[in-house]
């Protein structure tokens, strides 16, 4: 089996937490370059991954005709239509955007590499430089500030606007130096002054953050009594989502008194939590991984209750 080309970022943290045996049901939702499912395999384990990227094709035949492996060509949120409820032994889900799509000008997600302006996972819907040239000024600002936590969001829409009217935008370079300039250039910045724009768009044209909500309601459902669940985030909108979500289904949001009635306690933990604080790369781990250094890990086990209902 062919290694995958970039390290996968907390990848012992990750099989700790989950801990494969030999025979078990392990779904890698976002499959990238397929660092984990390897790990996963040579542990023993059936492994089930998911990845909405057309190229992730390349990297999965590197596996071969492994029988314990198979690639589903869709999102990781849909991943009961494919192994059932109740079923899967642990769930495995990276984050973001991969080290391979940044290293692609093509795909349009770096601002240090010239590429068209696309930013999609998938081969499918509006691009980045859809969403510039036509999006109000005011959606774009909401988007920056939103998706970016950019406080500067509003200047630097309403200099994309002024832009634009005179010519569209094409290119990731072009895109970046107008945020750079709108910006008064931030030089000497340890990020480019572009970094929390091309974030905020990335989201938005993937609906990265939905579909992260959607994921974990997902892998609730799939995971049987026991299996565990291993998030890796990078930045803190992903972060939060994912703390937010495995606190409150371990009853950990403290927002019902433990004097209430039974029947304002809400229902069963769905989720108890490995471990109470995020897990973070070492320094061994960073010096060769620079991607690692912002990556936060949070894991649960599932325990016997019902899949919550979802709020009316």
């Amino acid at each position: 089996m062919a290694e995958a080309p970039h390290t996968s970022v907390l990848l012992a943290e990750v099989l700790e937490a989950l801990a494969p045996q030999p025979g078990q049901l392990i779904v890698d939702g976002t499959f990238g370059a397929g660092g984990y499912s390897a790990a996963f395999l040579a542990r023993g384990a059936e492994v089930v991954a998911f990845d909405r990227d057309p190229a992730a094709r390349a990297y999965a035949a590197a596996f071969g005709n492994e029988p314990a492996f198979r690639l589903v060509e869709n999102r990781f949120s849909d991943m009961c239509d494919f192994i059932g409820e109740g079923r899967a032994d642990g769930i495995a889900l990276d984050l973001g955007v991969s080290s391979m799509q940044l290293d692609e000008a093509a795909r349009g997600f770096s601002l240090m590499r010239d590429g068209p302006l696309d930013m999609r996972m998938s081969a499918d819907g509006p691009t980045a430089a859809d969403l510039v040239n036509t999006a109000s000024a005011a959606e774009l600002a909401r988007i920056f500030r939103d998706f970016g936590e950019e406080r500067e969001a509003r200047r630097i829409a309403r200099a994309i606007e002024r832009r634009r009217a005179d010519e569209p935008f094409a290119r990731t370079l072009d895109l970046a130096a107008v945020v750079e300039k709108a910006l008064g250039g931030r030089r000497g910045a340890k990020i480019h002054p572009a970094t929390r724009v091309f974030q905020a768009l990335r989201i938005a044209v993937n609906a990265e953050l939905a579909e992260l909500e959607a994921g974990l309601l997902a892998a609730e459902h799939a995971l049987k009594a026991g299996g565990r669940l291993a998030v890796v985030s990078f930045h803190s909108l992903e972060d939060r989502i994912v703390k937010t979500f495995l606190a409150e289904r371990a009853g950990r949001t403290g927002s019902v008194s433990r004097h209430a009635p039974p029947a304002a306690k809400g229902p069963d933990p769905s989720f108890e939590l490995l471990f109470n604080k995020a897990r973070t790369a070492g320094s061994a781990e960073t010096a060769v991984n620079p991607r690692a250094r912002s990556a936060k890990l949070r894991a649960a086990v599932r325990t016997a209750a019902p899949v919550w209902k979802a709020a009316a």
